[in-house]
């Protein structure tokens, strides 16, 4: 069983003074049989009482309030993870059974926010992909990893063009974008034909071995299989999602699942940045020896009024005037 040691920093600067910054945390790893917190450590400025509750997707959610004026704000969570193998699903099984198990769960309360497509101007031609990339005798577990491939191959890694608050139409103009980008792409896909999908935040602990998205905390997506269970399925390094995946929570979607959100009085100018650094050799040891790279996320300022599609093509501009 892989052991894991995490450090989650999100550091808030704020162009002067603020107050009353009331926020949610979603810094709880989940715990299950796959997946087992050994410790958590949270500190956060100014050490306000942080109220935990779980949410309708079973989330454990962390809330406080800072009241006192500051202009910076730390919330440093530090974790001792360690995960399991978990077997993936047989591809032999008579697929019209597996299609007809799905069909009995379309109204079923556990899964229907999971099959909701969200729309967008883009999804006739999502669709279109969708049926030539499907062959009759799919299993759902072919179908998941087929369109895995196919966003990872039709999509472009990059990293700066698309905030959190960028639409599935951006993200299919762009072609490209980050894990959550990704993710977001291949739900919508799987909803399409009906395989129950959700959104999957966490960190990817693969020992820097070249894997997109280390560094920063990830994205991928679970589908569901029947006679198996939620599988988790990585679209922007085209694997599946096990052991060297650990999971904070599940949603329909990012906003279900974002690790750090709230508001504050004052200046709406502000920095974001996000570092996230894994220790797998030594797990246990000293602080001392853990090295942190900070990985800008967001920062609030004029040129992020634009919208995604806008800073691709200016970024697509700069590249070529360079080539010249």
């Amino acid at each position: 069983m892989p052991e894991f040691e995490i450090q989650h920093v999100t550091k808030y600067i704020y162009d002067g003074f603020v107050r009353d910054s009331a926020n949610q945390v979603i810094l709880f790893p989940i715990n299950d049989e796959y997946q087992e917190v050994l410790k958590q450590e949270v500190t956060i400025t100014g050490n306000p009482n942080v109220d935990r509750h779980t949410d309708y997707f079973g989330n454990e959610i962390g809330s406080f309030t800072y009241s006192e004026s500051h202009n910076s704000l730390v919330i440093n969570s530090i974790i001792h993870v360690s995960t399991r193998h978990r077997v993936l699903p047989v591809n032999d099984i008579f697929p019209s059974h597996q299609w007809d198990d799905l069909q009995r769960l379309q109204n079923m309360v556990p899964y229907i926010d999971f099959l909701r497509q969200e729309y967008f101007e883009g999804l006739a031609e999502l669709q279109k992909v969708v049926d030539s990339e499907r062959k009759p005798d799919d299993t759902p577990y072919q179908i998941v990893l087929r369109f895995c491939q196919y966003v990872f191959d039709n999509f472009e890694y990059i990293k700066g063009v698309t905030t959190v608050d960028t639409t599935l139409d951006e993200i299919w103009k762009i072609k490209g974008g980050v894990c959550q980008d990704f993710a977001h792409i291949l739900t919508e896909m799987l909803r399409i034909v009906r395989i129950p999908a959700r959104y999957v935040s966490g960190y990817i602990c693969t020992n820097s071995n070249g894997m997109r998205g280390e560094g920063a905390t990830h994205a991928w997506v679970e589908a569901y299989i029947p006679d198996f269970g939620w599988l988790g399925i990585d679209p922007t390094n085209n694997c599946i999602a096990n052991e060297t995946h650990v999971r904070l929570a599940v949603g329909r979607n990012f906003s279900d699942c974002s690790p750090v959100k709230g508001v504050y009085k004052g200046s709406s100018q502000h920095k974001l940045v996000v570092s996230v650094s894994v220790n797998e050799e030594n797990a246990f040891g000293s602080n001392s020896d853990r090295q942190i790279i900070e990985v800008p996320i967001a920062d609030q300022v004029t040129e992020f009024s634009k919208n995604s599609y806008q800073r691709y093509m200016e970024m697509i501009q700069q590249q070529q005037q360079q080539q010249q």
